[in-house]
């Protein structure tokens, strides 16, 4: 049996790969400490579990539910978003629940791209955003990010590009994995770029809460932002609801009308528990997240300290997750680090050159690991750095 040709260009996912490495790893010796994943390991607020508790026991509960969500949910989505990023959105029609954000990225590329479109892809970025275009049959084109131009597009070297086809540039700010915010005017420069070439500019926004000393931002807000772009957003990392599967999509009512038209086909709504816990996170008050970047930061010291020990060196104003970070020399990559580390110390962090060929020289390490646990990955370092090329 052979597979379909839309798989030949789109590999098994390299998180999937390297966690059956690192389970075999388990079975021979000293459990391996995983810093490369950025599923929250904290709970979601007592209060987020007793409304799906309680919700899970209505009879009404267990049924298929619709394709957008229960009134709700866009309710609640829609005043978050108004809160938080003071955008104004219809929750009848500028609101799409999805089952995760991840979904998304295959949704809007499914829904409007097709063979002889381009799309622009971030380099370094999340690997998501390649798959889904090949898996529409579009073609990617990246556009370079650097540590000269701070991990920002430069749009002024691409609007000299002949892009008559491309369709589609997927944006991400705070960006993942470099941890760049967005500074200012960069977001009206977007709009403006977008709007010159006719290109439908899709931000995926999950990182805006976590240790972001700025106000979180939407790309939404931007003047004259409503013609060109699609937002993407997430309650996985704000909301520690990873598992839960729990996104957005908001903007234009047309474009949002063609995507559940494609998603309609694919899945029969979400578990009616979730959506009403759903509702109860998105209406906590900033304390929530107050709290949750209090743990985080205390994580990224720890961090920051195993980092200086390998050598590495992280760029300074990062926000989000993870902390992104420059190999030393000694080594051709951050393959070569990821793995000396793996074998040598049983500490797993993530080379960089997984979002891309900029990403090469560095490693992105996650802040979803207890205190503990990361002053134990630190003692391994510190133990293994003879081993180590540093």
């Amino acid at each position: 049996m052979q597979v379909a040709s839309r798989l030949q260009h789109t590999q098994e996912y390299y998180f999937s790969q390297k966690m059956r490495e690192i389970a075999a790893l388990n079975q021979s010796g000293e459990p391996v400490i995983n810093l490369g994943i950025g599923s929250p390991d904290l709970p979601p607020h007592p209060h987020v579990v007793a409304a799906l508790t309680e919700a899970a026991q209505r009879p009404d509960a267990h049924a298929y539910q619709s394709y957008q969500g229960v009134p709700a949910l866009r309710q609640a989505m829609a005043d978050w978003y108004q809160r938080q990023y003071g955008v104004t959105l219809d929750p009848a029609t500028e609101i799409l629940p999805l089952l995760g954000s991840k979904e998304g990225i295959m949704h809007i590329s499914m829904t409007f791209l097709e063979a002889g479109d381009e799309v622009l892809l971030p380099n370094p970025g999340y690997p998501a955003y390649r798959a889904a275009a090949r898996l529409s049959g579009a073609t990617p084109r990246d556009y370079d990010l650097t540590a000269e131009t701070n991990w920002l597009p430069d749009l002024e070297a691409l609007a000299r590009q002949d892009l008559r086809w491309v369709k589609i540039m997927w944006v991400n700010y705070p960006h993942m994995p470099t941890g760049t915010p967005p500074p200012p005017g960069f977001f009206e420069r977007l709009v403006a770029f977008a709007g010159a070439h006719d290109i439908l500019l899709v931000h995926d926004n999950p990182y805006s809460f976590i240790l972001n000393e700025q106000p979180a931002q939407s790309l939404l807000a931007t003047p004259g932002a409503r013609e060109v772009v699609l937002e993407l957003n997430s309650l996985s990392k704000s909301h520690n609801l990873a598992g839960w599967r729990v996104g957005l999509l908001a903007g234009r009512a047309d474009l949002l009308q063609e995507v559940l038209r494609f998603k309609s086909n694919l899945d029969s709504g979400m578990f009616l528990p979730v959506q009403l816990a759903a509702v109860a996170a998105l209406g906590l008050d900033d304390s929530w997240q107050h709290e949750l970047n209090a743990q985080y930061a205390v994580r990224r010291e720890l961090v920051l300290e195993l980092l200086a020990q390998l050598g590495c060196h992280p760029a300074p104003g990062q926000v989000g997750l993870f902390v992104w970070a420059a190999v030393p020399p000694a080594y051709a990559d951050g393959y070569g680090l990821s793995d000396a580390l793996l074998h040598q110390a049983r500490v797993f962090l993530t080379p960089g050159g997984i979002f891309g060929s900029n990403g090469n020289g560095y490693i992105r390490v996650s802040l979803c690991q207890p205190p503990d646990i990361l002053r134990a990955a630190l003692a391994r370092v510190q133990e293994a750095r003879e081993k180590l090329t540093v």
